[in-house]
């Protein structure tokens, strides 16, 4: 009987491997399909977070020039025909 049983468990595992092995050849392409477009949203995601964080930084040295001529304006004290 210990055998019998043995065997069938064996049995059972080895159906399950072949189904299991089954399903993942029959659906290999489209789970292939499903990753390659999660790759690609996860790509695009990290360039434009890049990209915007460099062009932030842009601005941001912009805004700096800005205000660095707004505070030469400011010491210089309005222009006038006497000072011009």
């Amino acid at each position: 009987m210990p055998e019998e049983e043995a065997t069938r468990s064996t049995k059972q595992v080895l159906n399950a491997e072949r189904q299991r092995l089954d399903y993942w050849k029959k659906n290999a392409s489209r789970i292939r399909s499903k990753n390659l477009v999660t790759g690609l949203c996860i790509g695009a995601f990290v360039i434009g977070m890049f990209g915007y964080t460099i062009m932030s930084v842009k601005q941001e040295r912009i805004l700096d020039e800005i205000d660095d001529e707004a505070r030469n304006r400011i010491i210089r004290g309005p222009r006038t025909g006497a000072n011009s």
